[in-house]
């Protein structure tokens, strides 16, 4: 199921060189990336802030992919418009968030824009099923988000697996993100799981050769 797919690849711009970023979106696109992955991060949610509304906003010019705004923001209900605003086209809401999704997922589909459904490695699996049928993804983190660079997390696999699962019996539509720890190593281990999309960042910008990592990864 998993392993004869063309993966698609998402360069997470967290571990990118943010003094040439418009340049390094540029040069991940060129090599063949599917989509933009901005980690936007406010120092509450989790503990490290990054960026806001006005560096995508920045950087969307640079590349005509898919831009995937994962918030790891304590109140994605009252921020994610200015993200879908500043050209963000896949807007990403933790279930950790103590907001009403019903309501947030209906509001970013009224405005046009997908929804990725984002689970923590510490959060049962099944506290997102009751979404399922109504998201475009949903992200898996092999890492507890905050930083990049972390190690893959194992015992998330199942995770993966039982989503794919669920998917085939439901005969649902999401697409299975995955993002913490991904190299080529983590990459197989994930797509055999049933992943669909890696999300990668230090193992992409650290190389010197955006496209053949990429290549790699699929």
């Amino acid at each position: 199921m998993g392993i004869m797919k063309k993966m698609k690849i998402s360069p997470s711009l967290l571990s990118a060189d943010f003094s040439r970023l418009g340049e390094e979106v540029v040069a991940v696109t060129e090599a063949g990336a599917d989509f933009i992955h901005c980690d936007v991060m406010d120092g509450d949610f989790v503990p490290n802030i990054t960026f806001g509304p006005m560096v995508i906003k920045a950087i969307r010019r640079f590349s005509p992919l898919p831009f995937e705004a994962h918030l790891m923001i304590s109140r994605p209900d009252k921020y994610w418009k200015e993200f879908a605003d500043a050209g963000g086209d896949i807007i990403g809401i933790h279930i950790e968030c103590r907001v009403d999704q019903n309501s947030l997922i209906t509001e970013i589909h009224k405005a046009g824009k997908k929804v990725c459904m984002v689970i923590n490695p510490p959060t049962d699996v099944k506290t997102i099923y009751p979404y399922l049928a109504d998201v475009e993804q949903v992200l898996v983190m092999t890492v507890n988000p905050g930083f990049g660079g972390q190690s893959f997390m194992g015992e998330v696999v199942p995770k993966i697996e039982q989503l794919a699962e669920r998917r085939e019996k439901e005969k649902l539509s999401f697409e299975i993100s995955v993002d913490g720890g991904i190299n080529s190593e983590t990459a197989k281990i994930v797509k055999k799981a049933g992943a669909d999309i890696l999300i990668a960042g230090s193992f992409v910008f650290n190389g010197r050769d955006y496209k053949s990592v990429i290549e790699g990864l699929r």
